[in-house]
């Protein structure tokens, strides 16, 4: 059958409206890719701005830290005592270089950039070793200290070099800047123009599909129904478009007051704190100046008592002497106790059987509670070895059961127990997971509430009445834990009793303790070499001049420095029996002298005394003698003898000595 010629009519233009169809399909397809390409365009040069600004803002931030790291340091030298000054000094030099290595880490895909970083950091060095000059001179307070070297370093060029390359480097990211600001504009406008060509491009493609529409009534009919599907497609979509477009900017709004009251609340959070930390030092500065007040008082009523009555009865003048000889026995034991809870108290460990511990203190238990106390010990009988201090092991158990008992009004039932345990990490506060041995006192006494509960372990924190406590027997615990790598729990109900445990992690390792001699003893009959010669290290003269004294009373022959360095030359051209030497020295410690002199010789014993332990310097003290400030002539005769009776080789006498002999 031939088609007609209507027929043909009618394919001609299904035929036309369908290439018509078509071609406004490509060219729709092609302007949303243009304007896509557009807006990834603008998208990229408004990422390339917020990285000009960023690197604008580091490049300042740089500039600050290092003027005020230079202003710390001239304070710091012009008054050598403000160590305030030194802080800052340090830590904004420090910030500095961090900011400097995050300034290179912004500018790596610009290699002109990065070679200007790259001199910038080399300034910053050479800056950083002209002012440590300057530090290290304030600090070792060598001549007029380091005013000389911070001026040198003020007149240094350097300083205007880094200026300068800091300002080239800002100059160069705003040239940058303006360009990629121009690209934003440019790529925005060509975004609008596209945008406009493709409404317009929609309006003519509307109009081409009515005109197309009269060219056919199947056209018409088919379209119509397309059509209309189209519109409300289009409609849907619009509608959805605004009502995320609403949604986007009411969750963007959000999203900027939800950050500013961030922001505040931080500022907030972090004034409170601050005003925490001041008041906490306050209260804790004020208990130590009442304690100590307390404590000087006897110290220096019974000097001045026993010196005002020296022709007086002797009985007299002893009993105030040993008024005063107390009184700074309980500071020392005050400043022992200050330093656990600190963590800076040296712990002197070795592997411990804590069943034989606890079961070994039975008598002094009894002898310091009383017989109204009854104690009962269970042990568990495969208790795991720990690794701690003995003797703070042994104080942190008694100041439990003194604690005990004080709760139980001195009457009723105590229990000790140790038994093996495995914890999770966080499980008793912030202990880590693995397994450890749990060592608890358990009383029936009045309980703590939860308020006491939570300020139990603060330093100078007690419910006892006046002069019935320090508050630091369970903040000296707490310390003592920590710093073994344990933890301490609390379990109290009011009226019922408590329970305190204190966790120790469990070892398989034993190493050579440290051998400690108190600070406060009676002199034993420990046999010394009169005549042997001694040298002394020690920074502080009053301490040295009484060391001294003390040494040449016990017939000894010693020999004073000041430093390490001293002591290494006279120890070049002498031969000494023991070293004594204080182990926290400017420019260098007790433990880097003796493996100094190590070196050259090794047959003189070695005697430490420390009132303070940095840290890490636990470990150096290994196998040698250490004697804890303050110290009495006792204490010091039975360490040097028992130092000297260590001695690989005979001790020296001198010839005046010998000849006694």
């Amino acid at each position: 059958m031939t088609p007609s010629g209507d027929d043909l009519q009618f394919d001609w233009r299904r035929g036309g409206a369908a290439a018509g169809a078509l071609l406004a399909t490509l060219i729709l397809l092609a302007m949303v890719t243009l304007v896509a390409m557009s807006n990834g365009a603008r998208d990229s040069a408004l990422q390339g701005e917020r990285h000009a600004y960023d690197v604008n803002l580091l490049t300042r931030a740089v500039d600050a830290s290092i003027s005020r790291a230079e202003a710390g340091l001239g304070r710091f030298v012009l008054d050598e005592e403000v160590k305030t000054s030194g802080n800052i000094y340090y830590s904004q030099w420090r910030l500095a270089g961090q900011q400097i290595y995050q300034l290179e880490r912004l500018v790596r895909s610009d290699p002109e950039q990065r070679q200007r970083v790259m001199e910038l950091m080399r300034l910053y060095q050479i800056r950083g070793e002209e002012f440590a000059l300057a530090a290290r001179a304030t600090v070792a307070k060598q001549g007029s200290g380091g005013t000389g070297y911070f001026y040198q370093a003020a007149q240094s060029p350097v300083g205007v070099d880094l200026s300068v390359k800091l300002a080239e480097i800002a100059a160069a990211e705003r040239t940058l800047l303006r360009q990629r600001m121009e690209q934003t504009k440019f790529f925005s406008a060509q975004a609008d123009r596209l945008t406009d060509y493709l409404s317009w491009l929609g309006v003519i493609v509307g109009l081409g599909a009515i005109l197309l529409g009269f060219v056919s009534v199947q056209a018409i009919r088919q379209f119509a129904y397309a059509k209309r599907l189209a519109e409300s497609e289009t409609e849907r979509a619009e509608l959805l478009e605004e009502r995320v477009a609403e949604r986007t900017r009411e969750l963007s709004e959000a999203n900027v007051a939800l950050k500013a009251e961030i922001e505040e609340r931080e500022a907030a959070e972090a004034q409170l704190r601050q005003v925490q930390k001041m008041e906490a030092v306050g209260q804790l500065t004020g208990g130590i100046a009442h304690d100590f007040n307390n404590m000087l008082a006897v110290v220096v009523g019974g000097i001045d008592l026993a010196r005002r009555r020296l022709n007086g009865p002797r009985r007299e003048v002893l009993n105030h002497l040993n008024n005063a000889m107390e009184g700074a026995t309980r500071a020392a034991a005050l400043t022992r106790r200050l330093l656990s809870f600190a963590r800076s108290e040296p712990l002197l460990p070795e592997r411990v059987d804590s069943r034989e511990l606890v079961s070994g203190m039975s008598d002094l238990l009894d002898r310091t509670l009383g017989e109204r106390i009854h104690v009962e010990v269970n042990l568990d009988p495969d208790v795991w070895p720990i690794y701690v201090d003995p003797h703070q092991l042994e104080n942190a158990i008694v100041n439990l059961a003194v604690n005990a008992r004080d709760a139980m009004s001195g009457e009723g039932l105590m229990r000790i127990t140790a038994s093996n345990q495995a914890l999770t990490a966080n499980e008793v506060g912030d202990v880590r997971a693995g397994d450890y041995v749990r060592i608890s006192v358990t009383d029936t006494g009045c309980g703590m509430s939860a308020e006491v509960m939570e300020r139990a372990f603060e330093p100078f924190f007690t419910t006892k009445p006046v002069g019935k406590g320090t508050g630091l027997g369970l903040s000296q615990i707490f310390g003592f834990a920590h710093q073994s790598g344990g933890e301490v729990g609390i379990q109290s109900e009011e009226g019922k009793g408590t329970t305190v445990s204190i966790y120790l992690p469990r070892t398989i390792a034993a190493e050579t303790p440290v051998r400690l001699h108190p600070t406060v003893q009676r002199a034993d009959n420990e046999a010394h070499v009169p005549g042997a010669r001694i040298l002394v290290v020690e920074d502080d003269p009053r301490v040295r001049s009484s060391t001294i004294e003390a040494l040449q009373d016990l017939d000894y022959d010693p020999v004073a420095c000041s430093s390490g360095a001293e002591a290494i030359e006279i120890f070049a051209n002498q031969q000494f029996d023991l070293v004594i030497s204080d182990v926290i020295m400017p420019e260098m410690t007790g433990p880097e002298l003796i493996k100094h002199l190590k070196q050259s010789h090794d047959d003189f014993a070695v005697l430490f005394v420390t009132g303070y332990f940095g840290e890490g310097e636990t470990g150096d003290l290994v196998g040698h003698e250490l004697l804890r400030k303050p110290f009495t002539v006792g204490a010091l005769a039975n360490a040097v003898a028992i130092a000297l009776s260590r001695r690989p080789t005979e001790p020296r006498r001198t010839g005046g000595a010998a000849a006694a002999g």
